[in-house]
């Protein structure tokens, strides 16, 4: 009798947190879905995007599609993207995870490497902004890239097998 109380107790409990971890989810994914649009809009200079739940009604264990639609061609799936356009999307979803969940640091991998000069351009706008509220450090190659940031820091090797750190700051800092 106790040990069937006990489970009847505990499958209570777990509903309850199946039930508030749902509707957390659903709030925040409806925040996620909003920030997405707008900074896929903002950075794309125009179109649409959209979050979709493959299956709404197992909506913590189903997966999560992406729809968008840049400027000037048909609404698609991220697969028949470009690689420069797939990048500005996945950019675009980081921001707008940043802009709902804030976290203090973010670290960027080459992050810009696939972009051209004129989405390279969007991209460092986007990044200015985050950097406002975020402290990003990122690993870049892209001239354009290391133009805004704050402090630079490089690894040179002026003798074989012989690193040397150096570091730049801003002027304004």
């Amino acid at each position: 009798q106790d040990l069937e109380e006990a489970q009847e107790s505990l499958i209570q409990v777990i509903r309850e947190c199946d039930r508030a971890c749902t509707e957390q989810f659903h709030a925040t994914f409806e925040q996620l879905r909003v920030e997405f649009s707008d900074i896929f809009t903002e950075i794309f200079g125009g179109g649409t995007a959209d979050l979709v739940l493959e299956d709404p009604s197992r909506s913590l264990e189903c997966g999560i599609e992406i729809v968008c639609q840049p400027p000037g061609k048909r609404l698609t799936r991220m697969s028949l993207l470009s690689g420069g356009e797939k990048s500005l999307v996945a950019i675009a979803l980081l921001f707008a995870i940043m802009r709902v969940k804030p976290s203090p640091v973010c670290v960027f991998d080459e992050i810009d490497a696939a972009l051209d000069e004129a989405n390279l351009a969007r991209f460092v706008e986007m990044l200015r902004s985050i950097a406002r509220t975020v402290q990003v450090i990122i690993v870049t190659h892209r001239k354009r890239t290391m133009e805004c940031a704050d402090v630079l820091y490089g690894v040179t090797m002026e003798e074989q097998g012989v690193s040397k750190v150096f570091s730049l700051v801003a002027p304004s800092h």
